[in-house]
C-alpha cells in the first residue's frame, strides 16, 4: 500500500510528466538469466519501467527503478532498457531524466549486472554536454549507481527516504551508522554531490520539472526560453546591495524574481544557480559573504575568499552553462583566498580550473563587480583580462591589486608620510571602480539600482556572439 510520500515506480513517472503523456518502451523486457534461484522469480519489466513524455511542452526520457521488482536491481536487461533510452535521447536530442531506488547490482548475474553498468556509464559519457542528465534519488543508491548519480549533470535527493554511498557507513574505519550517516541527503549535500535536496518525493519531482523548464534539450537547441512580463527596467531596491547575500541580488534581477539556487549546502561561500533575463535562461555563479535565514538569523559568514569548494562548483555550472550555449552572469565579490593549510593544499588547482572554465567558455559573459574586487581572486572571477565580453562596477566596487591601506603600508614602509592621505590617493588612483574604469578593464560604472536594465541589454547585444573553434581536441585543465 503506497503513502502520498512513497510512490511507485509508474506513480512517479506519472507524477513527475504532464497528465497522459507517458509513452511506455519495453514494458515486456525481463531477465534472461535463470542461475542460483532466479528462475523462481518474476521480475516484471526486470525492475525499471522506462519511456518518454512531456514536462510543461518539453520532451524527456524517463527511466523509474521498480524496488518491488527485484528491489530494482540492475541486472543484463535493466541496464539495456536504459541504455535504449539513451540511444533513443541522444538521437532526438533531449534530456534523460533517472528516478532511483535500487538495491544494487544483481548478484546471480555478476558480470553480466556489471557489464550493463559499464554500458551505462559510457551511455552518459557519450551523452555529457550533448543532452542535460538528471537524476533524483528517491530510495537507496549505493555502490556503482552512486558513480551513476554522479555522471549526471544535476542530482536530486529526497531528505525522507533517499540513500547515497559507495560504501555503506559501517565499512568505513571508525564509523558506524549512529555516528555519522554519510548515506544521508545532508551530508551528501554538504560534501557536494547533491544538487538539490527536498523534503519528499513529491517536491524532488516538482523541483526536476522546474529545472526542466529553464534548460534547453541539448546543446542544439536554442528554446530555453519563455515570454518575459516583467518590467525590463524595473529598478532593484539599493538595500539589497547592502546585503552580504548575493542570492538576494541575482532573485531582485532575475524576471519575476525568480532564481533557482544549485548545491545551496555546499561550499556557501559560492552561489551558483539559474535565472531568467527577459526570458533568457542565465547561469549564474556569485561570491558570497553571508547566508540568512527565514527569521534574519545568521546562518554562515564568510569572510569574502576564494576558497577550493566554491572554486570548483562555480566551475562545474560554467562547464555546463559553456556546454548548452547558457550565458553566465557574475557577481564579484572576493578579496583574496582562504588563507588556512587545508585550503593551501588545494586552491592552487581550483582556481585554475575556475580560471579556464572563464577564460574557455564561449557562451555570453557578463560580470557585475559589486564589492572588493583583489587580486588574483579578482582575475579568476570572469574579469575582463580572462575574456568577460561585459564588465559592470557600481559606485563603491573596489578593484586593484589589494586594499588601500595595506598597500600604502608596504609601498611607505620606511618612510615618513601621512598614511590615511596616500590611502585616500592610492584609493582613487589604483583601487577604484572609476580608476579601472578609466584603464577599461571596467566598461560602465554603474547604480545597483539599474543593474536589471544594463545586464539585460548586455546580453542582448551579446546574443550573437559566435567564438572561433580552437585547433586542439579539448583542454587539459
Amino acid at each position: 500500500m503506497n503513502t502520498a510520500k512513497q510512490l511507485s515506480a509508474r506513480e512517479r513517472i506519472n507524477a513527475l510528466l504532464d497528465d497522459n503523456s507517458f509513452v511506455e518502451i519495453g514494458a515486456l523486457v525481463t531477465k534472461r538469466n535463470t542461475d542460483f534461484n532466479l528462475c523462481q522469480q518474476e521480475i516484471p519489466s526486470d525492475g525499471v519501467i522506462t519511456g518518454y513524455g512531456i514536462i510543461d511542452g518539453n520532451p524527456v526520457y524517463v527511466y523509474s527503478q521498480d524496488s518491488s521488482a527485484g528491489n530494482g536491481t540492475i541486472g543484463e536487461m535493466h541496464a539495456k532498457k536504459i541504455v535504449a533510452l539513451y540511444d533513443l535521447a541522444l538521437k532526438v536530442g533531449a534530456p534523460v531524466i533517472g528516478l532511483i531506488d535500487s538495491a544494487g547490482l544483481r548478484l546471480q548475474e555478476a558480470t553480466d549486472a556489471l557489464s550493463g553498468l559499464g554500458e551505462i556509464y559510457q551511455k552518459q559519457a557519450m551523452a555529457s554536454g550533448v543532452i542535460p542528465q538528471i537524476t533524483a534519488v528517491l530510495g537507496p543508491c549505493g555502490g556503482g549507481l552512486a558513480v551513476l548519480s554522479a555522471l549526471s549533470d544535476f542530482s536530486f535527493m529526497t531528505e525522507e527516504n533517499g540513500r547515497l554511498f559507495i560504501n555503506s557507513p559501517n565499512a568505513l574505519k571508525k564509523n558506524f551508522t549512529a555516528k555519522c550517516d554519510t548515506t544521508s541527503a545532508r551530508f551528501q549535500e554538504e560534501a557536494g554531490n547533491i544538487d538539490f535536496v527536498l523534503e519528499d518525493e513529491a517536491a524532488v519531482l516538482e523541483a526536476v520539472r522546474n529545472l526542466i523548464m529553464l534548460l534547453p534539450a541539448s546543446f542544439e537547441d536554442d528554446a530555453s526560453y519563455e515570454e518575459c512580463y516583467d518590467d525590463l527596467n524595473r529598478l532593484i531596491p539599493e538595500d539589497v546591495f547592502l546585503e552580504k547575500d548575493t542570492s538576494h541580488i541575482l532573485k531582485e534581477i532575475s524576471d519575476d524574481k525568480y532564481f533557482l539556487e544549485v548545491k545551496a549546502g555546499h561550499a556557501r561561500e559560492m552561489v551558483t544557480g539559474f535565472l531568467r533575463l527577459n526570458g533568457m535562461t542565465v547561469g549564474a555563479v556569485a561570491n558570497r559573504r553571508a547566508v540568512y535565514g527565514e527569521e534574519g538569523e545568521l546562518l554562515f559568514e564568510h569572510d569574502g575568499t576564494l576558497t577550493a569548494n566554491g572554486c570548483l562548483k562555480a566551475e562545474k555550472l560554467i562547464r555546463f552553462c559553456d556546454a548548452f550555449h547558457i550565458p553566465v552572469l557574475s557577481i564579484t565579490d572576493a578579496k583574496g583566498f582562504k588563507t588556512e593549510i587545508s585550503e593551501e593544499a588545494s586552491i592552487a588547482r581550483a582556481t585554475a580550473k575556475l580560471t579556464y572554465a572563464f577564460s574557455s567558455a564561449a557562451v555570453p559573459k557578463v560580470n557585475l563587480i559589486v564589492g572588493e574586487a583583489y587580486g588574483s581572486a579578482y582575475l579568476a572571477m570572469n574579469s575582463k583580462h580572462i575574456g568577460a565580453d561585459m564588465v559592470f562596477a557600481l559606485n563603491k566596487a573596489s578593484i586593484g591589486m589589494m586594499e588601500e591601506n595595506e598597500a600604502v603600508s608596504i609601498i611607505y614602509d620606511k618612510e615618513a608620510v601621512d598614511l590615511k592621505e596616500k590611502a585616500k590617493e592610492y584609493k582613487e588612483l589604483q583601487a577604484s571602480a572609476l580608476s579601472a574604469a578609466r584603464r577599461g578593464y571596467v566598461d560602465a560604472v554603474i547604480e545597483g539600482t539599474s543593474a536589471r536594465k544594463h545586464l539585460i541589454y548586455a546580453f542582448e547585444m551579446l546574443f550573437t556572439k559566435s567564438v572561433p573553434a580552437g585547433n586542439g581536441k579539448h583542454g587539459t585543465i
